[in-house]
């Protein structure tokens, strides 16, 4: 289960096939330093994003993994 706490670098190492998400996000620097040490919600704070809605996607993406 994916968390705002989790950064962006925690979530890619899981599954890359997600990065097109975050992109949606207008997180297009996932390899910049910052995506290894924020957290989802300081990232969506920073990018002036909704993280509950990043959160509810990255889940369902990983949901349909299974």
């Amino acid at each position: 289960m994916i968390t705002k706490q989790m950064s962006i670098g925690e979530v890619l190492r899981m599954d890359r096939g997600c990065a097109p998400i975050f992109m949606s996000f207008g997180m297009h620097c996932l390899g910049c330093p910052h995506a290894t040490a924020e957290s989802l919600e300081m990232a969506c704070a920073a990018h002036g994003t909704n993280c509950d809605e990043l959160v509810k996607q990255l889940n369902a993406y990983f949901a349909e993994k299974k």
